[in-house]
């Protein structure tokens, strides 16, 4: 059994590279299912691996758990999803195996990973992932464990560690840039585009700066509305968003769409509405929701998910020094994680070996008891029955021995004295004399 995660992140991947490999909510079953049956056809595994799918604006991780040599199918699998070649992808991806991936796990749920350092989203969106892919059957026993400690040293780290203190989220940093383009955030008017958590969270940073005007455009209206309603805010349809642009000074989207749901034209009229009246933008999703050349326009300040970054890590300065016990108590987890997996990994031989040795022992004792129903003495019995036993036990050991030469026959030599000679005051290093 191995473990792997295979993923593209902001530190590795650009954002329309990203864009590439995102995937929705209601796509992650599908797309696991699809995994399972295309490693199930290369005959990798008799019931296809373990999967779940990580995907936010910050990245897109695999974690996989299964039989040996799964890492390239599953990177041919990954690139040809996103329509890319295999060697492209791995230019801007990682794979990190066994200790390495659980390290990376739990590094993730603990926000040592995220573009801010410490925050707390990326463990919601941990546990999200996981449920889709335990809903849709791909978790088994082994990432259930990886997944489950992750989230209770993220626990420990938060509430431990100053990791989290004084973090600056991407919905504190909207506001902060929006405030250095306005002089009065109480006179502007917000338009957020999306309903989804993280058009929540900053619609909830802006609403507390009591804008004029607050409007949720969402794809479905119902959905919108519940948001808008506990902003106070206006619920408009995503279709008449090129005719209500121009009435905003803000837009916020962050939809899970795979094409721009703003363009450049749209961005022009309403530009030319406003009488080149600045217009401030932050397109949060990935694939992006805003076309790309809205930057280029005059009046128009356009921000990304990653132009954001450099705005929130002066914060994680100050946090550096919690950073260390943070990775200490992830080792720990790390440590208890793997030893797990290797129990794991040996029960298999010991139910072999345990089988092995009923066979044998049954086969000794039918044979004893035949000789005993023919009349044979009892003591000589049991003395041939003892006998076939250490001889069966022992032919395997004392066959590679004499099989070995070199310095294989020494390696061996001293694993087969500590099997079988523990309480024994020879030397475990001798080797055995050649027969």
């Amino acid at each position: 059994m191995t473990v792997f995660a295979l993923g593209l992140n902001h530190n590795s991947a650009p954002l329309d590279l990203r864009g590439r490999f995102a995937f929705s909510l209601e796509q992650l079953a599908p797309t696991l299912h699809g995994f399972r049956d295309q490693l199930l056809a290369t005959k990798l595994g008799k019931s296809g691996p373990e999967a779940a799918i990580l995907s936010t604006c910050n990245r897109t991780e695999l974690y996989v758990a299964g039989s040996q040599g799964m890492v390239q199918p599953a990177v041919d699998w990954l690139a040809r999803i996103g329509g890319v070649s295999s060697a492209s992808l791995m230019d801007h991806a990682y794979v990190v195996e066994g200790s390495a991936a659980a390290r990376h796990a739990f590094r993730v749920a603990s926000g040592l990973d995220s573009m801010v350092l410490g925050e707390p989203q990326i463990l919601g969106q941990m546990k999200q992932a996981v449920r889709e892919a335990t809903q849709a059957g791909t978790v088994g026993s082994t990432l259930h464990q990886l997944f489950q400690r992750g989230f209770s040293v993220a626990k420990e780290v938060r509430s431990s560690t100053e990791i989290g203190a004084h973090s600056i989220s991407m919905a504190a940093a909207s506001v902060r840039l929006a405030a250095q383009l306005f002089e009065d955030l109480s006179q502007i008017k917000v338009l957020f585009v999306g309903a989804g958590e993280m058009i929540e969270l900053v619609a909830t940073h802006f609403a507390a700066k009591t804008p004029k005007a607050m409007a949720v455009a969402n794809r479905t209206l119902e959905r919108g509305e519940k948001l808008a309603g506990r902003l106070g805010a206006e619920a408009i349809r995503l279709a008449d968003l090129p005719q209500r642009l121009h009435e905003f000074d803000a837009v916020i989207s962050c939809t899970a769409s795979s094409l721009p749901l703003i363009g450049l034209g749209a961005v022009e009229r309403a530009l030319k509405a406003r009488k080149h009246r600045p217009m401030f933008m932050v397109d949060l999703a990935v694939p992006r929701d805003i076309e790309p050349e809205v930057a280029k326009l005059d009046d128009v300040y356009l921000y990304t998910v990653d132009e954001l970054a450099g705005l929130v890590q002066s914060a994680g300065e100050k946090r550096q020094a919690a950073v260390a016990q943070a990775e200490a108590i992830i080792e720990t987890g790390v440590q208890s994680f793997v030893h797990w997996l290797g129990q794991r990994n040996t029960v298999p031989l010991i139910q072999a070996l345990n089988a092995q040795a009923d066979d044998w022992r049954e086969h000794e004792v039918a044979r004893a008891r035949k000789q005993l129903a023919r009349g044979a003495n009892v003591d000589e019995v049991l003395e041939a029955l003892s006998r076939g036993l250490t001889q069966k036990m022992l032919h395997g050991a004392l066959a590679e021995l004499h099989a070995s030469d070199g310095e294989q026959r020494v390696q061996l030599a001293q694993t087969v004295s500590r099997l079988f000679l523990r309480s024994s005051s020879r030397n475990p290093a001798e080797t055995p004399s050649e027969h």
